[in-house]
C-alpha cells in the first residue's frame, strides 16, 4: 500500500502508529500476538506483479528481481517504499510503455521477489540497487543513458544515484516525490536521515516484530493507507489493493518497511542532492490525498532543467488519469530529448 508520505514525515507515521498501538488494550495486544503468530499465513502465493519476462541480477546489493519487456529506448520504472511496496505500483506505465520501449521495472531490496533478508536498509543501499539495475540495462541494450521514473520516497534514491552518475541518466521523472514539504531540514550533513535507530530496534524485538507488521498490513490497514494515497476509498485500484496484501505476507516482508517507518530512509540532505541534478527533470504530483506536501516546491520551480506539473488526483496520477499523465510525460520526453 503506497504510503506516499507528506515529505517528511516519518514523524507523522510514527505518531499514527503510536496512537494505534496506544489504543490497543494489553489483553488485546497479547491476543493479537498469539493469533498472528499461530494462525496468520506469511508465505502466500505471490504471482508476478507485471507481465513480461521476470529476471534476476546479483550485484552490490544482493539478489534483485526485475521485469522487462518491449523493444526500443530503455526506460526504468521504480516503485515506492511503504509497508507493501511492489512493482505493481507502476503497472499502468509498464503495460503502456512496453508497446514502444524496452521497459524495466525493479523490485527494490526488501520488496517483491528481491532479497528480503534482515539487513541495514539505507538510502545508500537503494541508490546502489538502482545503479546495479542501470548497469544491467546497459549490458542488455548497449544504451549509455536511460530515462528513469520513480515514485514517492524512491525519487530520493533515484536522484542520489543520478547525482553521482550524471551521464547515465538521460531524463528523470519524480512522481509525487518526497523532499518538498515545509519545515524539514533538507540541507543537513551529507548522508544524514530523519530516522532514529532506537525506534527500529523496538520494532525488531522478536515478540512483536512480525505481529505488529501483520497488524500494519491487515486488510483494513491496507485499505486505509490506500485511501490516503488515492484520496478516497472509491478511487482505490482493486488490483493494487489485492497485491499489497499478498506481497506484505511474505517471509521477511517487515524488514525494509521497518526502516521506512523508523525514518531511516528519509534523507535530510536531499536538497543538496536535488540541487546537483543537471538532467531534464519532470516533477509530477497529485494534489489530492493525505500524503502530498509540495509547499516548498518553489526551490526548484525556477530551474531551467525542472518541469513541474500537478494533477487533480491522488499520489498515483497514472492510475486515475492514465491518458493525461502519459500524454504529459511523453511531451516532457519530446521536449527534453527530441524523441
Amino acid at each position: 500500500m503506497p504510503m506516499h508520505t507528506r515529505t517528511a514525515h516519518p514523524r507523522h507515521h510514527k505518531h499514527r502508529l503510536l496512537r494505534l498501538v496506544g489504543s490497543i488494550p494489553l489483553t488485546a495486544a497479547v491476543g493479537w500476538i498469539g493469533y498472528s503468530t499461530l494462525f496468520l499465513a506469511r508465505n502466500l502465493p505471490l504471482p508476478p506483479a507485471l507481465s513480461g519476462e521476470q529476471r534476476e541480477l546479483n550485484g552490490r546489493t544482493g539478489r534483485l528481481n526485475y521485469y522487462v519487456d518491449g523493444t526500443g529506448a530503455p526506460m526504468l520504472l521504480i516503485h515506492s517504499i511503504n509497508a507493501a511496496g511492489s512493482s505493481y505500483e507502476v503497472r499502468p506505465l509498464f503495460e503502456h510503455y512496453r508497446q514502444s520501449r524496452r521497459v524495466y521495472a525493479l523490485d527494490l531490496p526488501g520488496f517483491g521477489f528481491s532479497d528480503r533478508s534482515p539487513r541495514n536498509y539505507t538510502p545508500r543501499l537503494y541508490a546502489d540497487a538502482i545503479m546495479d539495475m542501470v548497469t544491467a540495462i546497459a549490458q542488455d541494450t548497449g544504451a549509455t543513458a536511460i530515462d528513469a521514473l520513480a515514485l514517492s520516497l524512491s525519487a530520493e534514491f533515484l536522484a542520489r544515484a543520478a547525482s553521482e552518475h550524471l551521464d547515465q541518466f538521460r531524463t528523470l521523472a519524480f512522481i509525487t516525490p518526497t523532499g518538498f514539504g515545509k519545515g524539514v531540514p533538507y540541507y543537513a550533513t551529507p548522508g544524514s536521515t530523519l530516522g532514529n535507530p532506537a525506534i527500529r530496534t523496538v520494532f525488531d524485538f522478536p515478540l512483536w516484530n512480525r505481529p505488529f507488521f501483520d497488524l500494519l498490513t491487515s486488510k483494513p490497514s491496507i485499505r486505509f493507507f490506500l485511501a490516503q494515497t488515492f484520496g478516497s476509498y472509491a478511487a482505490i485500484d482493486a488490483g493494487l489493493n489485492d497485491y499489497c496484501y499478498l506481497t506484505s505476507h511474505q517471509p521477511g516482508a517487515q524488514h525494509a518497511p521497518y526502516a521506512f517507518v523508523a525514518g531511516l530512509l528519509f534523507s535530510t540532505d536531499i536538497g543538496r542532492v536535488y540541487d546537483v541534478l543537471t538532467q531534464p527533470v519532470w516533477l509530477a504530483y497529485g494534489t489530492r490525498g493525505g500524503f502530498s506536501d509540495f509547499r516548498d516546491v518553489q526551490r526548484v520551480q525556477s530551474r531551467p532543467n525542472w518541469t513541474i506539473q500537478s494533477f487533480e488526483t491522488g499520489a498515483l496520477p497514472f492510475f486515475e488519469q492514465p491518458a493525461a499523465f502519459i500524454a504529459a510525460y511523453d511531451q516532457f520526453l519530446i521536449n527534453a530529448t527530441g524523441d
